[in-house]
Order: C-alpha cells, then structure tokens, then sequence
C-alpha cells in the first residue's frame, strides 16, 4: 500500500474505525498480495522501493540490505511480517515476547493525530512467532524483543526456542544483569541492551561497565522519549532532537558501539539527523504510521541526497533519438490525417478513391480522419515523453526511467501485431516500425549500465508533500485508465470493431458497410487496434512515471506530465469537434480522464516545481 494509496484510504476509512481493525486490515492484505503468485513483483512495479545497494552493510556478522527496520510495536500479531521485507526494511523487530499470551492486554487507541500504545500493550505469545518463522519465507534480519516481565524460566525457553530462527535478542539492562552473567555461553545470538530516554538523561547507563562484561553484547537500543497520558504513552514532540543527543553522546565515547535507535522518526529529514549523529541502524515505530508505508525509500532517496557523490552521466542519445522519430512520425502522420486522411496503398487495398467514398458516404472518411488524427496525438505524446525520460533519466542513471522507457517502448513494439488482426497490413507503418527497430536496439543496449537509485531532498511531511500525493493518485488512476481505455479499444479493432455511437454516427451498418467493399471494416480495424497499443503504450508511461518519478522538485515529471499528454488530449477532442462526433457518452471517459489531468496538475505543482 503505498503512500498514494495509504493516505487517502486512512482519510475515507481507516481513521474512522479502530486502530487495530485497520492496523490488520492493511497488514493482512498486503501480506495477502505478497503472499500470492506475482504479489511481490506487483508490490516492487507499484512501489520501487528495494533499497538501494548502497546502503548494505554488516554488523555483528548479520548483513543488513538497510540500515531502516520497523518496531515490534507496529504488528504484534506479526500478521505483515510476509510483506515488511517488501518494503524496504532491513530488519524487523518482533515483540515484546512472552511464553504465553496473558490477560489484560489493551490494544492502542487514537487521539489528536497520535497512536497511543497501552503501557499494557499487545505482547506476542512465542507459540505465534515460532509459527509465523517457520511458515514465511524471511529474507530479512529478525530482532526478538523479550518482554521485561518474563521470569527466568520462560527467558531460556524463549531464547532456546527462537535461537534457530532470530538473528539477534534484545532486552532490558536487568535482564542481562539477571539471566545472562552466569549463562552467557549459552547464548548463540548477538544481544542487544534496551535503554529507555529516562535511563540515558539518569546518566543510569554505565557503558564501560556494561560493554566489556559480555562478548555477546551486540550493542545498544535507545528508545525515544515518551508523552504519557494516562496509561497510555506516544512519542514526545521532542523526540528526534532527545535521540539525537543521546547518540551523539554514547558514539563521543563509544565509536565502536552499535547503537539502534527506535522510534522518534516521522520523516526523512529525522531519520537523516540521527544517522548523521552515529546512529548505526533505525527502528521506526509511530511516525511510520502517521507517515505511511513509503517512509523507508523516502529515507533511502535522502540519506543518497545527503552522501557527496558524483552523478554517472549514461550515454543516452540514441534513446532521444527514438522519442523524436516517434515525434516525427507522429507529426507527419498528422499532416496525412488533416489532409487526404487515406493514402493510396489504402485506397488500392479497399478497391475505392478517395472520391469514391466521399460520393457513397462523406461520414466514412470523417470517422476514419478521427480514429487516424487520435492515433497522432497519441503518438506525439509518447515522442515527447520518451524525449523527456532520456533527457533526465537515462542520461542521469537513473533505473527506473530505464525500466519505465523500454516497458513502453517493448509494448508498442508487440502492439503492431494487433493492427493486422483483421488482415490488413499498412506498408507505412510497417516501413515506420523497421526504421525504429535499428534506433531502439541501439537504445536499449546503451541502457544496460544504468542502475542508478534515485535520490531526493525531500525531509518533511508539509503540506506540499500531501498534496502531492494526491496529485500523484490522479495521475497514477489517469495512466491506469489509458491502459484499460487502449486494451479495449485494440480488443474492439480485433472483433466487433464498432460501438453502437460509430454506427449512429456512420448512418450505416456494418454489413452495409461490407456491401461497399470487403475490405473497408478491415482498414477501420487496422486503425483501431493501432491506436489502442498506441494509447497502451502512452498509458504506460504516464503510470510509470506517476508511480517511480514524484519526488520533491523533479520539475522534468511535472513539465513531461503537463506537456506530454496535452497532443493526445487536444487531438482526441478536437477531431470528435471537427467532424461532428460529440455523443456526450462517447467522449465522456475522455472528459473524465481530463479532469484527472488537470487536477494532478494542480494538486501536485506545490511539490514537483518547489526547489
């Protein structure tokens, strides 16, 4: 679920129900995708969000993809555990752990924009994890948080029965006083202590004491700071600024320590002030909830916009080249739609002039014009937005303008096929695609080296990034509209090939239609099914940078989305004008798809075109 999705859906219902409720309603069906044949490429095509290769790394002999997890307070019924690691996690916590589930739990509550966690809150039964471990197929690092309140006993069944399966244990400073000093050979686990905010500002915690006890020390969590109200406690509004001290101070004295901070992050720009302070690995606990399930690549895009490096400029010409001979053609293919609309190979294969069938029927020409002139609209679109992604994606290494750019490209290739379904072959379009075939291998083999990971300067959840997010959801709905509008549109081509307002336009029927030549439906076929993949194609591109492009001050997607689709839009609407064409139920889905347009331009221009 991600962010575009998240906060919409947390406006319209889920801050209308119980936390819980929606905590699981979200876990379960994310875990439900991630779970089934094809969920978890269809998590990465919608999201993008492994971590980059940049920030693996090692500790304690664990290698973590990242240096962000998420906090055992998030999903104690360990219910999207299945999908966390499809996220962008390095790491999961899972806890607090008891032997057995007790009584008296409370489950958290939402007040004044914060989710307050029960100082009674939700513990996880040992007999729930063991059977989540050894079901799911977990590629990430588990950390097993151990309940403060377990005795002995039930600290060395817990340990002993989760040892094959955890990476590493954490627990309270009297615990390890307690049950490891004389038992610590046995632990095969690296152990991390727990230090609340009070203990750290008590100056409680004597490091150079604690440290050299144990080899099996791994290193340290600082909780955040909390604001209690009641029996019940959030993070304090001071939190990321306390945590920040707190690290600062122990990596001042204790460089080689491993310190885990959990909680106190709600956006980018706090996650970035405690790795620059020495934090080692993040666990996000109440700002993931509030800031929504992207959090950790928008972590991941800034701690790559804070590292000095310099960008790998890719070679990318040949991939220009290609959106400018779809420009090109589009172009041209324009001239011939405003103009003699059908050329002589057309009128050779249908076994009529273009007099002919002005003398049976003028509406035919008009209608065969409209379907054409949509075609060049559409083609123009796609040339400019190809043009855009190699100006400043491909060129600037970035991956995902790779992947989005061959996508498309692959898929009008594949779109050719379903213009000659009904038998008609266009020699032009055939000489056009032969001519594009040499350009795009050459495209494609240029972009082999380009793997880079997008980065970004966004750091806040202001208001610019809300809205943006919506804007982005309408763009997102826009671009999976062209893609459903252009696979029915091909489908119609290939079959029927008119809707019931052609043939009321037309004043002729099908067979009526035949009865002039045989081979006049299997032209209007031919345009059909090729406008279709063409606005497949379009769709796609639109989606995929919609999807994998926002980021705070990428001005290029907003220009590319404002520009790209306004050809396809005017040459949609204005050739239905032009010949007469304007059925209200007709171009009521292209009416619809304009207000999409218009209103992601609006909503998402604060976030795109702010530096």
């Amino acid at each position: 679920m991600p962010d575009w999705s998240y906060h919409p859906l947390t406006r319209l219902l889920l801050d209308k129900i119980r936390p819980k409720t929606s905590r699981e309603i979200i876990h379960k069906s994310m875990s439900t995708i991630a779970s089934i044949p094809g969920g978890r490429q269809l998590i990465g095509f919608l999201g993008h969000m492994k971590p980059p290769q940049e920030f693996q790394k090692n500790l304690n002999d664990i290698a973590f993809p990242s240096p962000i997890g998420l906090s055992g307070n998030i999903d104690p019924n360990l219910s999207g555990l299945k999908a966390f690691q499809e996220l962008g996690f390095g790491f999961i916590e899972i806890g607090p752990i008891v032997l057995k589930e007790p009584n008296g739990q409370k489950e958290p509550i939402r007040k004044n924009r914060h989710i307050l966690f029960s100082d009674h809150q939700e513990k996880v039964p040992l007999k729930l994890v063991i059977k989540r471990l050894t079901s799911l197929n977990i590629q990430i690092p588990i950390f097993a948080k151990i309940d403060a309140q377990v005795n002995r006993n039930e600290w060395d069944i817990i340990v002993q029965h989760l040892t094959p399966f955890v990476d590493a244990f954490i627990g309270t400073t009297e615990q390890f006083n307690t049950f490891i000093d004389k038992n610590a050979a046995t632990l095969e686990r690296p152990f991390y202590v727990s230090f609340s905010a009070e203990e750290m500002n008590k100056k409680e915690v004597k490091m150079e004491e604690l440290i050299p006890r144990h080899t099996c020390i791994g290193g340290i969590v600082v909780n955040a700071p909390r604001q209690t109200m009641d029996s019940y406690w959030h993070d304090a509004s001071n939190a990321n600024e306390c945590l920040t001290k707190m690290v600062k101070q122990v990596k001042n004295l204790h460089p080689e320590l491993i310190v885990i901070t959990s909680g106190g992050v709600e956006t980018p720009g706090e996650a970035c002030a405690l790795v620059r302070a020495g934090a080692d690995l993040l666990l996000l606990a109440e700002g993931y909830v509030k800031s929504g399930p992207g959090l950790p690549k928008r972590i991941h895009e800034r701690l790559l916009y804070e590292e000095v490096r310099q960008i790998k400029k890719q070679n990318w010409i040949w991939s220009f080249l290609f959106g400018l001979s779809i420009l090109i053609g589009g172009i041209l293919a324009l001239y011939f739609a405003l103009t003699s609309i059908i050329l002589p190979y057309d009128e050779s294969f249908i076994g009529l002039t273009r007099a002919d069938i002005l003398q049976v029927n003028p509406l035919i020409l008009a209608f065969m014009s409209h379907d054409r002139m949509a075609l060049t609209g559409t083609m123009i679109s796609g040339g400019i937005m190809y043009i855009q992604l190699a100006r400043h994606g491909i060129k600037n290494d970035m991956h995902w303008a790779r992947i989005a750019f061959h996508s498309a490209a692959i898929t009008g290739f594949i779109g050719i096929f379903l213009s000659i379904g009904y038998g008609y072959f266009d020699w032009l379009h055939g000489l056009f695609w032969l001519i594009l075939l040499p350009i795009y291998y050459f495209s494609f083999k240029e972009g082999k080296s380009i793997l880079g990971a997008p980065f970004s300067n966004d750091g806040s959840n202001d208001r610019s990034w809300q809205f943006g997010l919506y804007g982005q959801l309408m763009f997102i709905i826009l671009g999976s509209l062209i893609v459903a509008g252009g696979i029915v549109i091909s489908t119609i081509g290939i079959s029927k090939v008119f809707v019931s307002t052609d043939i009321s336009f037309l004043c002729m029927s099908p067979q009526m239609l035949d009865t002039i030549s045989d081979n006049l439906i299997p032209v209007i076929a031919h345009d059909r099914a090729g406008f279709g993949s063409a606005l497949v194609s379009v769709g796609l591109l639109v989606l995929m940078l919609s999807l994998w492009g926002f980021r705070k001050g990428e001005s290029w997607i907003w220009n590319t989305l404002a520009i790209g689709a306004l050809p396809a839009f005017l040459a949609g609407i204005g050739t239905h004008f032009h010949i007469g064409y304007t059925t209200f139920i007709h171009l009521l889905p292209v009416y619809f798809l304009i207000i999409l347009y218009l209103l992601g331009l609006v909503l998402s221009y604060p976030f795109l075109k702010k530096k």
